[in-house]
């Protein structure tokens, strides 16, 4: 099979069109459409569904791609590793993790890394889903829960604290709760139930109350970083990680003694990655960067 006629099927094939394909890859839409038929044509079965809305793969189709997606993943990380300098790092880094991790948190500390390591790059891919390590949707991620994957390489890194938080205002208006039980009586903010990025992540609507009847909050949202500014804005009282909460003016803590869940964190990458030096000195800095919040 033609390395470029695969090429351009796989683009077509994520793509879902011709056209979109044509774009990504800087080719006419009918030289992509003639590169598909000509694969079509010496492979002798369809791999496309043409259809007025867009492409769908076939069977064939379905099973080409697979194995085609391994392939370019597998040779996007060896050339990542052959061109990475054997004397210092170097070459781009795709880092994936939380919406309201990587915006609260690492984001505002990678001058520091990128100052650090002039040639190497950062790509940061937040997604409250974890994205597929092997398949070389990002090199390395820092996920809130033990890699399921067990050829995956995970360091822990910290422990996240939930602190239950208000602004004076509000506080001011309907009083500071003393009790779990009390915020039966207050407005909730809570996450929004859709793809949570750490479990027990709405833990603040039951405690203190019978299991199994948890209180209504009055906003949801599907954004950490939302919650922690409606927060701020005075509209009621909602719990975020004390990284957010540490660095945010304008909120103050209440129920401080409420035992609250806690979320691990883990520096996870794939294992041809584990001689990386861009991997290495990206986990140094992490933990560096945390060591200094201890």
């Amino acid at each position: 099979m033609d390395w470029d006629k695969l090429r351009v099927f796989h683009a077509v094939a994520e793509a879902g069109s011709f056209t979109h394909a044509g774009d990504t890859l800087n080719l006419s839409q009918s030289a992509v459409s003639r590169q598909i038929s000509a694969l079509e044509e010496a492979l002798q079965v369809p791999l496309f569904h043409r259809h007025a809305r867009g492409l769908i793969l076939t069977e064939q189709g379905e099973s080409l791609n697979r194995t085609v997606r391994e392939v370019f993943a597998k040779l996007a990380m060896t050339e990542a590793l052959l061109t990475e300098s054997k004397e210092k790092p170097a070459g781009r880094l795709k880092v994936t993790t939380t919406a309201g991790f990587g915006a609260s948190w690492l984001a505002p500390r990678l001058q520091g890394f990128l100052e650090t390591y002039p040639d190497v790059s950062v790509t940061l891919l937040l997604d409250d889903t974890d994205l597929d390590l092997a398949m070389r949707e990002a090199d390395v991620a820092i996920r809130m829960h033990p890699p399921k994957q067990p050829d995956l390489v995970q360091r822990h890194l910290m422990s996240i604290h939930w602190q239950v938080c208000a602004a004076p205002d509000y506080l001011k208006q309907h009083g500071t709760p003393q009790r779990p039980e009390d915020l039966d009586n207050h407005k909730l903010i809570l996450f929004g139930d859709y793809r949570p990025p750490v479990p027990d992540i709405n833990w603040l609507a039951e405690v203190g109350r019978r299991a199994g009847s948890p209180r209504r909050a009055l906003l949801e949202v599907n954004s950490l970083h939302a919650v922690l500014l409606a927060i701020q804005s005075g509209l009621g009282i909602g719990a975020v990680p004390d990284y957010m909460a540490s660095e945010t003016d304008g909120i103050v803590r209440v129920l401080p003694e409420l035992k609250a869940p806690k979320v691990d964190v883990y520096f996870v990458y794939p294992e041809e990655l584990r001689n990386s030096k861009r991997v290495a000195v990206f986990r140094d800095f992490l933990l560096a960067r945390l060591a200094e919040m201890a």
